[in-house]
């Protein structure tokens, strides 16, 4: 079966390239990979290469910030790993390498192999990807100047083995969270075993590390770092931590000599993890347990999206009203019913804790406030200027249904304004309450600003909030509507043709929004001028950025008509489909 498993995943990933290189024949996929090739090619080959001929360093790192690193740096990776082990059970998600496809589900089962082979089956048929994964990051970050190419590879080889085990425990952890309650007593033993453990493990970590916490708001950021370093290398959570230290152990290897003494404990962990889930397996079929696999998709949208589940809509569509706000009321629905709270949960509170962490790093501040309060404005810009080009529950999802939408009796205006319409409100809101934390914890942040400018920056922020998200929207229609064909339907971005179409879609967005925002900009500077030359107040700035939305929004509706009759004549056969 292991042989079988090679060939497949040969086979595929070769036919795979193959269908990639054959749909350069089409001039917008061959366009795109042009423009992908040169944009990795000046902003990552080039300037490596000019740095590798100067022997430059790139930015000189502090001598302490080496030091805690090279002391601390396993240490925290390891309980960062814990961490995430622990979150896996407490908001769990479906493991994707139990997700079989269609093809296998057709010819594997059926087959006479053993659940344990077709196991096997998935973890190699991964490897293809997870390998990937780890070689493009390993030459991307590392500098050219300092490290030779032997040790990128090796480096690469370490992060493939951390991937592998996270990969596969999240298998096991999957196969075990839908056991722990079995009727037999053997399984259901098996199924607890870990969690107990990885509970214990967070325990005897947490509780030093917790009572170390509070240095941040007494100490300088080095030495509190220092003190939680020390908390997690000595006495017992040194010994409940050496398997996740001994996996990232090569990477943070400084050597051959350091890289070939670290790699047996990462390969001794990562087979560990193989024979606990192979094991765990067989346990859970002795007792009579369901098959491993889980539903097979029939597409590649679903192997992504999770299904959507009934819910209670607290929200209902009234009978009469505007068509805008049916299309809200149908991605507003469409969205509560596909997010799966339990899943976002773990990620959201890891992004979190990641953010103000690294905040409060760079600010050099002391106390969790000022690094929640600048955390909070990263997340309302983020939200406002890249949030548009990742939530695409509007028409660019709903391309894919076009010919459902056009036999619905509505205008085109009004269907490009209530398609949009749901999204931007949704990144408004997140902005407006990142804005509102920020303000609210900035008297720590920003000590030296009085109560009147921080509430006048906040007022005219949640004003800027909503000019560039749904100037932003408004043209990813745009585009949407006349070149339907650049606008993938299933969020894909795979292969330098893609990249290379959302380079190009992105310098079109950008050059849009300036258009879009210059003419309110250049009337909002003449008000807010007008206004301080007769009050004397810097207070002007809200009045500014009211006009400066007033403006935007009326661009706003006067593209969506004009997009209106666009989207009538767009023809079927140049929306983009899944392969």
């Amino acid at each position: 079966m292991v042989i079988a498993s090679l060939y497949i995943l040969v086979r595929s990933t070769r036919n795979r390239i193959a269908v990639r290189l054959r749909r350069l024949r089409e001039p917008r996929y061959l366009f795109g990979a042009i423009i992908g090739a040169a944009y990795l090619y000046f902003a990552v080959v080039r300037p490596r290469r000019a740095a590798a001929r100067r022997g430059g360093r790139g930015p000189a790192v502090p001598a302490r910030a080496a030091a805690l690193l090279n002391r601390f740096g396993a240490s925290f990776g390891g309980a960062a790993v814990l961490l995430m082990a622990g979150l896996a059970w407490i908001f769990p998600a479906t493991s994707s390498l139990l997700n079989f496809t269609e093809a296998e589900t057709d010819f594997l089962l059926p087959a006479p192999v053993s659940r344990r082979q077709l196991l096997i089956h998935r973890i190699i048929r991964s490897q293809f990807g997870l390998l990937f994964a780890a070689i493009v990051p390993t030459f991307l970050v590392t500098n050219p100047a300092t490290t030779s190419i032997p040790a990128m590879i090796l480096r690469a080889l370490a992060l493939w083995i951390t991937f592998v085990t996270v990969r596969v425990y999240f298998a096991g952890v999957t196969m075990a969270r839908a056991r722990l309650g079995s009727a037999n007593r053997r399984a259901r033993r098996v199924a607890w075993l870990p969690l107990v453990l990885t509970i214990a493990a967070l325990g005897v970590v947490g509780a030093p590390v917790t009572r170390a916490l509070p240095a941040f708001q007494t100490s300088p950021f080095a030495d509190a770092i220092t003190q939680v370093g020390t908390a997690t290398t000595t006495g017992l959570p040194r010994l409940v931590l050496w398997p996740y230290q001994a996996l990232l152990g090569p990477l943070f290897a400084d050597g051959a000599a350091a890289y070939l003494a670290a790699i047996p404990g990462a390969l001794l962990v990562l087979l560990v993890t193989i024979g606990w889930v192979l094991k765990s397996d067989e346990v859970f079929q002795e007792a009579g347990e369901g098959p491993v696999m889980q539903k097979p998709a029939t597409d590649r949208r679903r192997t992504r999206v999770a299904a959507p589940t009934v819910r209670a809509a607290g929200w209902p569509l009234a009978l009469s009203g505007r068509t805008e706000m049916a299309f809200m009321w149908k991605n507003g629905m469409q969205t509560v019913r596909s997010l799966n709270l339990r899943s976002l949960a773990g990620p959201m509170i890891g992004f979190s804790v990641g953010m103000v962490g690294f905040t409060i790093g760079i600010s050099q501040s002391r106390g969790l406030a000022p690094g929640v309060c600048l955390a909070a404005l990263v997340v309302a810009a983020a939200a406002s200027l890249f949030g548009p080009m990742s939530v695409m529950s509007d028409l660019r999802g709903d391309l894919r249904h076009l010919e459902l939408l056009k036999t619905w009796p509505v205008r085109g205006g009004a269907l490009i304004r209530g398609e949009m319409l749901w999204p931007a409100v949704l990144l408004t809101v997140v902005a407006w309450l990142a804005l509102a934390c920020g303000a609210v914890l900035s008297v720590t942040a920003f000590p030296k600003l009085t109560l009147g400018m921080r509430l006048s920056l906040w007022a005219a922020a949640s004003l800027v909030v909503p000019t560039l998200v749904f100037a932003q929207y408004t043209i990813h229609h745009t585009a949407a509507v006349m070149f339907p064909a650049w606008i993938p339907s299933d969020n894909d971005m795979r292969g330098f043709d893609s990249m290379g179409q959302r380079l190009i879609l992105f310098g079109g967005v950008l050059l849009g929004l300036i258009a879009m925002v210059l003419p309110g900009a250049i009337v909002a500077g003449i008000v807010g001028f007008a206004f301080y030359r007769l009050t004397g107040s810097p207070f002007v700035i809200v009045p500014a950025a009211a006009v400066c939305l007033a403006i935007v929004a009326i661009e706003v509706m006067l593209a969506t008509e004009a997009l209106g009759p666009l989207y009538d004549r767009i023809d079927l056969s140049g929306v983009e489909r899944s392969e």
